[in-house]
């Protein structure tokens, strides 16, 4: 396996406790809460800006090729992800898990404990929401959108301000 190199934003806030292995590559504005799990065992994984990955996350890419995810996700509590790519603004819930062969759309929602594992590829079209305990499949309307943003916004300017005061920071390529 290839040595670890991170490059971290200088504007990512990204805890010491996080355990980082592989080609990491985190964006502007990205929040890793201690205890997350991010391993680029295959191919290198680049996160974008605005994310927000919480504590018990755990985010791999087996794969070769790039794993992408994009602006302004949320990684919540204790969630698995595996997806090969990621579009923007999505919601992984608590204890939900994605396998490698899905890739997310933008907007979609993934509910709490929902296990997405289909067999073969499959591609979730922007504003899917899975739920249940079945992963049935809803498309989202779109309403309250920019609230949705504004709310995640301002969860990511608390953190910004409270992480770092609570937990040490991981500076670039440590």
């Amino acid at each position: 396996m290839s040595r670890d190199k991170f490059t971290i934003h200088s504007k990512a806030v990204v805890c010491q406790d996080v355990d980082l292995k592989g080609d990491i590559t985190i964006g502007a504005g990205s929040i890793v809460h201690p205890k997350a799990t991010i391993f680029a065992i295959g191919g290198p994984i680049v996160i974008g800006s605005g994310c927000i990955i919480e504590e018990s996350s755990i985010i791999v890419n087996r794969k070769k090729e790039v794993m992408r995810i994009g602006d302004d996700n949320l990684f919540e509590i204790g969630c698995r992800v595996e997806a090969s790519s990621i579009g923007n603004s999505n919601t992984i819930s608590t204890r939900a898990r994605v396998h490698h062969t899905v890739r997310l759309g933008s907007y979609c929602v993934i509910g709490a404990a929902c296990l997405l594992v289909p067999t073969e590829d499959e591609i979730l079209p922007d504003y899917t929401v899975v739920f249940g305990p079945s992963a049935e499949k809803r498309t989202w309307s779109g309403r309250g959108k920019a609230q949705e943003a504004d709310l995640r916004r301002k969860h990511a300017e608390y953190l910004r301000e409270m992480l770092p005061k609570f937990n040490r920071r991981r500076n670039d390529g440590t």
